[in-house]
This record gives structure tokens, sequence and C-alpha cells, in this order.
């Protein structure tokens, strides 16, 4: 049959592309297709290259599941109504689809009448209703004039079910979709349908014969963003490639065919004013309209940009806003154009968009600009008189800032481009490097220097007094930073809520790793509440989730070193969450959440997941930005390995963990140890010769650095008690403070000690007394390490309770005579045996709650009962009660 010009119809038309041999099975789609073809209009939309007619042909390929193959029809750009309509009716006829006679043929290119159009409907509509027609129109984009489309619309609309059309393109059709959504009649498959997963990469990867390891196939889907001819162009190019996971890391878009398909298939296709805009705004992440009229110097960006994204020519709108993005391999693309088309444009033109952002308070945008136009002055006064240095250490900018100073001269005038390179050079612990930039910076400041420059000299000094661990000039540089805040615009100043978590948490930091932990938890509780003062959650205002982590974590430690083991675990637990919800990536991440719950297991005897967590914390130390760890993070974590070391008979692998931190100390960015840092590390040293065997070395370690904390005083108690010199045993332990100055294992590990000493002396009620003392201290913090630690006579009184008194002294009710064995008031009413099992729970040192778990009753239960065998017993305390059970053997 002939067109209607009479030239011959191209029979490749009606052909369905062949379906590559490296396909990809998306099933899922393909069942949306055939579901979608149920009803009158499927529409496949997304830009070149997306996989809309490869989608397509593979389902035709496979008979689409109708009761019918579909049809195929490839139109042409060249397509006037009268040849679509035409191709159109031959399209029909080689399907079998047999129509009326009457329905005629198009007479004129031009167009067609609407009588045909309705003959042609009618006749649709009489066919086999059981057997709808499916015709896939492919590249319907290429050639849509109004009369075509409006045409294509009523004979779909009036074939009664007879025609189904599967639409792909580019572009939105001109068919009045409106009507199909609101009718229920369409269905869709978008670009974002169409992107492909890491799965279908995978797959892809795999029928080219390459082996592409996770990390590859994920940043290979991120530079593409799914675009799946991107993805295949890639594929080929790695199968030329010597090594295909380095090419994954490093391909530029310029350099690869992925180029000349984008500029043919996309630039070339757009008018030379619209290849001009694209160029131009190519030298920014995202564009306004009228920053692109800034660009261009022309005012018809509005319409264009909408246009394009309508096109899908790979700009897309930025989540419904007046903001467009171009796809980052786009970009690329372009900006190399640009340099090769426009030699020296493109810095003026991250020059122009830098001062535009700047004017409408885009201050990231404008710096990142500014600094790619190497105008330094500009991006880094910008970056000092916002008050948003603290975004280079922390946010979801950080990065970003930080690569758009990577260039910034040494040498560059100017106290802010000095303040911006010492900030850069503290974010990789580069000391010399910051050190050099900040005395540049000092040479160009002065009292008259804006407060602005002046409050970043002090929050640098903050900074880089925590990495060098030099208490008294952090404290000093704290102290000018928060005079500062106060001389600036309040509201600027409400902005940055970064600036007061990052220096307090840092401030917290350094008074910790001096063992000041009464100021310690002032500054970091403080710095929690600067996080969670502007965010309705803590930590979710942009920018403190670091420092909120960071302070958390710190606060747990301080905790920890405290005795206090479920705060501890409380605040190390929230750092380890906040972590995770923003997403902070490994170098921004503390192991000091894990090292804490690692301390608060090793006192709790749970020696598993002791080293899971200290595995844990020194592996997200070792990811995390700079040398080394914090020193209070530093000590804390050997003191737990040596303990774990010990605690499973290998005193010479304590040893070890304890000589590796020495060595690591001597490096040159570390500051001398504090007296605590050093004490800790003293009593951890003596508990592993002890764990050896070896009292006098345990000694000889403590009294090398004598020390006024309790915990070495207990240690020196236990060394001496272990080499047989009970008497200045028992005087270390009297010169201890009160109760209410001590940590709770402290307190517990002198209730034990003194038992063990009262026991050799013979005073067993003594000694029993002590014990059952500390059984009642380490209950609320579930401390066990402490017993175990404490030697034979502990574990051995613990696992035999003292014997009973002879059963024949006492009726089966209780004792008789005015007082008990124990010397206490009798007994005035016999135990019930729900009373006595509970007390039976209680001397395993169980919690309420736990008590209340073993019986299947509640706690409000256990509790009631507990009260009633205090009356009973006259005793006031669980421990008393136990140990006169015992005394009176009613356990």
């Amino acid at each position: 049959m002939a067109r209607p010009q009479c030239d011959p119809m191209l029979t490749a038309r009606f052909t369905a592309p062949a379906v590559p041999k490296t396909l990809v099975h998306r099933p899922e789609l393909l069942r949306r297709l055939t579901a979608g073809v149920q009803g009158p209009l499927t529409l496949i939309n997304g830009p070149a290259g997306s996989g809309k007619t490869v989608l397509t042909a593979h389902w035709a390929a496979a008979g689409g599941r109708t009761p019918r193959p579909p049809l195929w029809l490839t139109v042409e750009p060249d397509d006037a109504p009268g040849v679509f309509w035409a191709y159109v009716l031959e399209a029909l006829h080689r399907g079998g689809v047999e129509l009326p006679a009457a329905v005629g043929r198009p007479t004129r290119a031009e167009g067609v009448t609407q009588s045909f159009l309705v003959r042609l409907a009618a006749g649709l509509a009489e066919s086999e209703s059981a057997r709808p027609v499916v015709l896939v129109l492919d590249q319907f984009d290429t050639a849509q004039p109004p009369a075509m489309t409006e045409g294509l619309d009523f004979v779909l609309r009036h074939a009664a079910g007879g025609l189904r059309i599967v639409l792909t393109s580019r572009t939105d059709s001109l068919l009045p979709l409106h009507r199909y959504r609101a009718a229920g009649e369409i269905a869709e498959i978008r670009h974002a349908d169409l992107r492909f997963t890491d799965a279908d990469a995978e797959a892809l990867l795999a029928e080219h014969r390459l082996d592409i390891s996770q990390d590859g196939i994920r940043l290979l889907v991120q530079r593409t963003e799914g675009w799946a001819a991107g993805v295949r162009l890639c594929a080929l190019a790695m199968q030329r490639s010597p090594d295909p996971e380095a090419f994954v890391r490093q391909f530029a878009a310029d350099r690869t065919t992925i180029a000349d398909y984008l500029l043919k298939e996309v630039l070339d296709a757009q008018p030379p004013a619209t290849q001009d805009l694209l160029l131009r705004v190519s030298v920014t992440d995202r564009v306004h309209p009228d920053l692109a009229d800034a660009l261009t110097g022309r005012d018809d960006a509005a319409r264009t940009l909408a246009g394009l994204a309508r096109d899908n020519a790979f700009l897309e709108q930025v989540d419904a806003s007046a903001w467009y993005r171009l796809h980052p391999l786009f970009a690329e693309v372009l900006r190399a154009h640009l340099r090769q088309r426009h030699p020296g444009l493109e810095q003026q033109l991250h020059g122009r968009a830098a001062r535009w952002l700047a004017g409408t308070g885009r201050l990231n945008e404008a710096v990142v600009q500014g600094a790619a136009a190497g105008d330094w002055p500009f991006a880094a006064g910008r970056l000092v008189d916002g008050l948003a240095i603290g975004r280079l250490f922390t946010g979801l900018e950080a990065e970003q800032l930080n690569r758009a100073f990577a260039p910034l001269p040494a040498d560059a005038p100017g106290a802010a481009p000095a303040l911006v390179g010492a900030a850069a050079r503290l974010v990789v612990q580069d000391l010399p490097g910051y050190e050099e930039a900040v005395r540049r910076a000092d040479s160009h400041l002065g009292p008259g220097s804006g407060a602005a420059a002046r409050f970043s000299r002090a929050f640098l000094g903050v900074l880089a007094g925590r990495a060098t661990g030099d208490p008294a000039a952090t404290e000093r540089a704290a102290a000018d930073a928060e005079r500062l805040l106060g001389e600036l615009p309040a509201p600027l100043v409400a902005a940055h809520p970064e600036l007061r978590a990052l220096l307090l948490a840092a401030l917290g930091a350094v008074r910790l790793g001096a063992g000041r932990l009464d100021g310690a938890q002032s500054a970091l509780t403080a710095a929690v509440d600067a996080c969670a003062e502007h965010a309705t959650e803590p930590g979710t205002e942009p920018g403190t989730q670091f420092p909120l982590c960071d302070a958390l974590g710190s606060l747990a430690l301080a905790e920890l070193l405290r005795g206090r083991l479920r705060q501890a675990a409380e605040h190390a637990r929230a750092s380890l969450v906040v972590a995770e919800r923003s997403a902070l990536p490994p170098e921004r991440r503390s192991g000091t959440g894990h090292l804490v719950l690692a301390g608060v297991a090793v006192e709790q005897d749970d020696l598993a997941a002791a080293r899971s967590h200290l595995d844990l914390a020194t592996a997200t130390a070792t990811a995390a930005a700079g040398p080394r760890p914090e020193p209070a993070a530093a000590v804390q974590a050997a003191v737990i390995g040596a303990r774990i070391a010990a605690a499973e008979g290998d005193g010479e692998a304590a040893l070890a963990v304890l000589a590796r931190l020495r060595t690591a100390g001597t490096a040159p960015t570390a500051g001398p140890p504090s007296a605590w840092a050093a004490d800790a590390l003293a009593v951890a040293e003596s508990a592993a010769h002890l764990a050896r065997g070896d009292a006098e070395a345990a000694l000889r370690v403590l009294d090398a650095a004598p020390s006024g904390r309790p915990e070495h005083a207990l240690a020196r108690a236990r060394a001496l008690l272990a080499a047989g010199r009970t008497e200045p045993a028992a005087r270390e332990l009297a010169g201890l403070p009160a109760d209410g100055g001590l940590a709770a294992p402290v307190r517990v590990g002198a209730r034990l000690l003194g038992a063990e000493i009262a026991a050799a002396d013979g005073r067993t009620g003594e000694a029993q007394r002590k014990l059952a003392e500390a059984v009642d201290l380490a209950r609320p913090e579930d401390l066990r390490r402490s017993f175990a630690e404490s030697g034979p006579w502990v574990r051995r009184n613990l696992r035999e309770p003292s014997r009973p008194a002879p059963r024949h002294d006492r009726p089966a009710d209780g004792p008789t005579g005015p007082t008990a064995p124990d010397g206490l008031p009798p007994v005035v009413e016999a135990l019930s045996a729900r009373e006595t099992e509970v007390l039976r729970q209680a001397a395993r040192m169980l919690s309420t709650e736990e008590i209340a778990a073993e019986l299947y009753v509640s706690a409000n239960t256990v509790k009631t009962h507990l009260k009633s065998i205090y009356r009973k017993l006259c005793v006031t305390r669980r421990s008393d009660a136990v140990h006169r059970a015992q005394g009176l053997g009613l356990l």
C-alpha cells in the first residue's frame, strides 16, 4: 500500500526493535504494562536512553499477554496527520484487524476529515470486542501536531474498548491526560520507574561479564542516577578498560561515549538560544529562572526551563519548586563543552552566580560559586562574615564546602582566607598547617577587626585546643568565643546553633580528658541542650547532628567514669541513635558510644558483649577523621581492653594492651597525659599484674605514680592484701572518703575488700554484713565484675551462704525467746511460701523486675511481698533481709 503522496510504506516501522542480547529483565514493569493495556491508554514517559522502547519491545515480543499480539508503529518526525493515519490503518491491516470497507483511507497527507475518524472509531468498536486491538505508538513525541493528537483522542474515546494505545514518549503527549487520569483510564510508567536499581545494574554488568563490587555498582548507579543508557554505555567502556573497577571510580562523562550521546541526542536537538542557556546554567547545581536570566542576559529562562523539564531533556524541577537541576552527567558534559566553545567564560559565570545567590541569602551556594570563580576574598569573606565557619566542621554541606576551599592558595591575601585556610587544615587534623595559617590570620586581625572574624579565630582556637589536648588554651579560647558571641547580632547567632554546640562539645571533651568530670558534664549537657534548643527533636537542626552525637558520647563516658552505668548506657545509645538517624558518614562518627557500652558490659561481667562493643568502637575510631582518638576515650579503651584480657586469664595480653597505648601516646600531636589518665593506666596495669599473680609488681606500678584518687587507694589496698599485708591494706581502705564521694564500683570494691579483710581477722559477722552491703550497693547498677575480681573468698561466700542455725533452736513458726540468734528482735510472723521464694530470688541479686519475671507476677506484687518480708524480719533493706534470713536458716 502507498502513502497518500504515493510513497511506499516502510515495513521497518511496523516491526518492534530487536530486544538487546544484554537485556535486563524487569518483571514488575512488564506486569504494569500488561495491566495497563486493560484500559484505553498506557503512557511510558522518560528521557532519551531511559529504556522506554526496550521495555515495550520486550513486552511486545512476549506477546504482551493480550488476546491478540500487540501491533507496532514507530512514529516519524515528518509524519503529517494524513500520513500518520495511513500508517495506523496499515498497522491494523498487517495485524489481521478487519475493518469495514466504509472506513476508507486518507486521501491527503495534510490531514483527514472528521468523517474518516468517526468511521474508523465505529469500525474498531464493531470489531471483535473480546479481542481489542493493542497498538504501540513508539516515539510519539517526535510528531504530534494538535490535529493528530486530537484525532487520536477522538478515536480512542469512541472505539468503545476496541482500541488500546501504548505511547512511548520523551514528553507528555498533547492528549488531554488530565481527563484520562480523572476517569482512571490511564496507566503511566515514568522516568522514576524506568531508572535502574542497583540490582538492575548488577544484572546488566553480569551480562557484559563484568565482576564489579557492590560499592562499585552503587557508585555507578549514583553517578548515572539509574539512567539506563548511561549504565549501558559505561558497561561497554568498562569492557575495554584494563581495570573496570577503577573506571567506575574515575570515569568522567565528558571523556566517554556518554558525551557523544548526550550532545547529539539532547543538546543538538535544541534551538541555539536553548543550547546557550543550557551551557551557561551548567555551572550551578541548581538553577532558578531568575538566576538563569542573570547568566544569559536574557529574560526567557522561565519558559525555556519549563519546556525542557516537560520534554525530559535531562532537566527536572526540584520538588515542585521554582528551581531546576540538570542530570549530573549531562551537566558534566555541558561544562566540558562550555570550556571548549567559550574558553574563560566558565569562571565569569561562577562569579555572576555567586553574587546572585548571595543577594538572595543562599550563603552556602554563594560561597561554593565564589570559590569556583577563584574569588577567595569574596568566598571566604562570606563564610566568615556570615558566621558560617562552623559549617566546615559539621552539617550536610561540610564535605562540599571543604572540597570548594581545597584549592585555596596559602598566600591568599586577607584575614578571612587565612581563617578559612586554617579551618580547612584543622578539619583534616593537619596541626602544623593550621598553625601556619592561623599565624597569617593573626597578622591581619586586631582590635578593630569585625566581631565575626575575631569570633572565628577564637572558635578555631577551641577546636585546636581539643586537637592538641591543651586544657588551658581551650578554656581561654572558649571564654573569648563566648564573649564575642555576645557582641554579634542575636538573630545571626541564633541562625547558627552548630557554633555553640561545637564549642561546648569541644570544651567538655577537653575537660573530660583532664579528669575534670564536673566541668565536663556541665559543658556537655549544655552542648546537648544547644542542639535541641532550635529543633523539635534533638539533632534535627541541620548542622547539629555531629556535635550532638559527639557530646552525648562524651557525656556517656563521663557517667561511666562516675560509675553511673545506667545513665552512661542511656547516653551512649542515644549517641548511636543520632548517628544512625542522621546518617552521619563514617568519618564523622565517634566510637565513644560503643566504647561506653563496652565499659558498662565489663562492669556487669558480660565479657562477650564487652568485646563486641570494643571491636565496634575500634573500627569506628579507625574510620573517623583524625590521626588519633580523644585522650579520655583512648585511655578508657586501653583500660577496658586490659580488663577483658585479664578477666579471660591472660595477664600478659592485658599488659600488652596498655603498652600499645603508651607507644601510641608518643605521637607528636599528643599532649602530655593528664594526672587522671596516668593514674587510670597505673590502676589498670596493677590489676593486670595481679591477674598474673605478681602482687609486688602491682604495688611498684602504683607506688611509682602516687595519686589521691579513690580508685588508686582501692587498687593499692587490693595489691597489699594480695601480698599478704592485711593491716596496711585495712589502713588504705580506712583512708577512703565517705560513700557520697565515691563512684559505685569503688564503693562496692571497698566493701568487698573490707569483707575479705574482716574474714581474714575472724570477724565473720562483719564480713557477712559487708558482703551483703556490697550486694545491695551493686544491685542498682547491676555491678558484677567487682565480685569476680575480688578473689576466691568473695566468690566462695556468694556461692555458699552462711550455715543456717540448727532447726531445733526454733519452732516451725519462728524463733522463740526475746531475741533471734543474730541478736535482733524476733521474727514477728512466719514468712509465707511466696515470700520465701521472693527472698530466695533476692538473694541471687536479681532486681525487682527480674524477680517478677522469674515468678510470673507483677513488679508491684514483688514490692508488696518485700515490704511484708521487711516487717516480719524487722529490717529496712533488702540486703539486711537476705542476711538475716540466712542467719535464721530461712533460706
